[in-house]
């Protein structure tokens, strides 16, 4: 039966590990994880962060050690769509998550860590990999483990946070017109503060969209 495991890994164990321990408020968030063509691993990355931090960005980009090399693709003010490519000891890493094929649905960076959110083909490729990360010295800490099966919204790229935030904003009339719940209150209702709501929403709203819309291979 197909896994989905939720990993941590400390940033500098893997990518922009210098520019997130700089810029203590970015969010990284990858478009699209490419697991079998090495010249193509973690192509397209979203970074979003403060004025102050973006303002900066670019240059702490081309200083961090991780990155081979950068392009600006898209700035949106407060976030930007950019190209990169990794160092080999980024690449490498990747490798040895999908090297039974898994596949990395999601990966997130902030707070000098990543979160990667792996379907496993079956639950004894998890085993494997996390024991062959963890005897190459990798520092793999796995957060949540279910079956696809056990879990049907997962196959969206849902965490079980988005999850539980969307069905709650549709219990309480947050996508009637009009509206029967605000922000605030939903954000009062799930117990987090309001930009913490609208990031959980956009986030989860972006992995409907792409899984709706079956985005293509970017060139």
């Amino acid at each position: 039966m197909s896994t989905i495991a939720e990993l941590t890994v400390p940033a500098d164990e893997f990518a922009l590990r210098r520019t997130l321990e700089r810029l203590e408020s970015l969010v990284v968030d990858v478009e699209r994880v490419v697991a079998y063509d090495p010249d193509h691993l973690m192509p397209f990355v979203w970074l979003a962060g403060n004025e102050a931090e973006i303002a900066v960005l670019d240059d702490e980009l081309h200083r961090d050690p991780s990155v081979e090399s950068v392009t600006l693709l898209t700035d949106l003010g407060d976030e930007r769509l950019y190209r990169m490519e990794w160092v080999d000891d980024v690449t490498v890493l990747l490798h040895v998550l999908t090297e039974e094929e898994a596949t990395v649905l999601q990966a997130t960076g902030e707070h000098s860590q990543w979160r990667l959110r792996i379907l496993f083909p079956e639950r004894d490729a998890l085993s494997r990999t996390y024991e062959f990360a963890t005897d190459q010295g990798f520092s793999l800490d796995i957060q949540r483990i279910h079956e696809l099966d056990d879990d049907r919204y997962g196959r969206h790229g849902l965490t079980d946070a988005q999850h539980e935030t969307l069905v709650r904003a549709l219990e309480r009339g947050y996508y009637e017109i009009p509206r029967h719940a605000d922000m605030e209150e939903l954000a009062a209702d799930l117990g987090i503060s309001h930009q913490a709501l609208s990031e959980r929403l956009r986030r989860a709203h972006k992995r409907l969209v792409e899984d709706a819309i079956e985005l293509g291979p970017r060139e």
